[in-house]
């Protein structure tokens, strides 16, 4: 067995809210209740999504409300020549294709499936060419995936069926998230995935990527989604408030309950110190709720 290493990997498209902060908190706390690694990695692939000074100031929060993180932290925006190593081993083994079709294409002759339209092959056989506009898809057929997800439970996805062919290098030529995901998530060396059940559906793609490129595939675990009264996941696009670092103890304590471990009033009242050594010790992955989502009126 390798030593616990987890991570906490935001996108910076804004400030850290309430449901990234369940994400942050659950992923650490189930790292150093083991006594290990937690690390923290900026996913700043897509550059028109990047807000400015964004992920500093989810750092300088993370640290605010005590968290602490093991190394350096690493920004996918530098890690260019990984996904091209990762993606040449692919055509090497003749397991992606150049692929022409635009969405509009896709949407007219496809089926909806887990995510959006399952892309139907259509450029798997035409033999084309990578360049510029063209994206680059991994063949799924024959992938078998299954796993045991430690929080949502088993899950068997016919992956050629529920997504299709995915991509990983986009038709604008920057690498999509399930490449760089997986290849970051092995050369961390992370055994544990602790993230919201939003990024469910991804684990099979990152598990077959891990198999083509002969990867460890590390244990799964998709904490309950923060969403609003309306169903939407809390977000920068629905409104979601910024945490305020200012009352780090009480959004702390929040996200403790949310995830199942409400803390006593003597840890709550110890401020951020005592939260963190009660939960530490206190944490166990069965006492999260075995829900996809749960509804939050009102941020901490």
């Amino acid at each position: 067995m390798r030593p616990c290493r987890g991570r906490f990997a935001p996108s910076p498209t804004g400030a850290l809210h309430f449901g990234s902060l369940v994400a942050a908190l659950g992923s650490c706390l189930d790292a150093r209740s083991r006594g290990g690694e937690w690390l923290v990695r900026m996913d700043d692939l897509d550059p028109p999504r990047v807000a400015p000074g964004a992920a500093d100031d989810i750092l300088r929060t993370l640290e605010a409300l005590g968290f602490a993180w093991d190394g350096a932290v690493l920004r996918q925006s530098e890690r260019g020549d990984a996904y091209r190593a990762a993606l040449a081993r692919l055509r090497a083994a003749a397991r992606v294709y150049a692929c022409s079709c635009s969405r509009r294409e896709i949407a007219d002759s496809a089926l909806p499936g887990a995510e959006g339209y399952v892309y139907p092959g259509t450029c798997r056989s035409r033999g084309l060419a990578e360049g510029a506009g063209r994206a680059v898809r991994v063949d799924t057929r024959g992938a078998a995936i299954a796993f045991d997800d430690a929080v949502q439970g088993r899950f068997a996805p016919d992956l050629e069926r529920d997504h299709g062919d995915f991509v990983v290098l986009r038709a604008d030529g920057i690498f999509a998230y399930q490449l760089a995901a997986t290849v970051d998530d092995a050369d961390q060396g992370i055994t544990d995935v602790v993230r919201g059940a939003d990024l469910l559906a991804s684990t099979p793609r990152q598990l077959w990527l891990q198999r083509l490129l002969g990867l460890p595939a590390p244990r799964y675990a998709h904490l309950p989604v923060a969403v609003n009264p309306r169903g939407e996941k809390l977000s920068k696009q629905t409104g979601a408030a910024p945490v305020d670092r200012s009352r780090p103890a009480e959004a702390l304590s929040g996200a403790l309950a949310f995830l199942g471990h409400e803390p006593p009033g003597d840890a709550l009242a110890a401020g951020t110190d005592g939260l963190w050594s009660w939960a530490i010790d206190t944490w166990r992955i069965e006492r999260v709720p075995r829900r996809a989502a749960i509804v939050t009126i009102a941020p901490p």
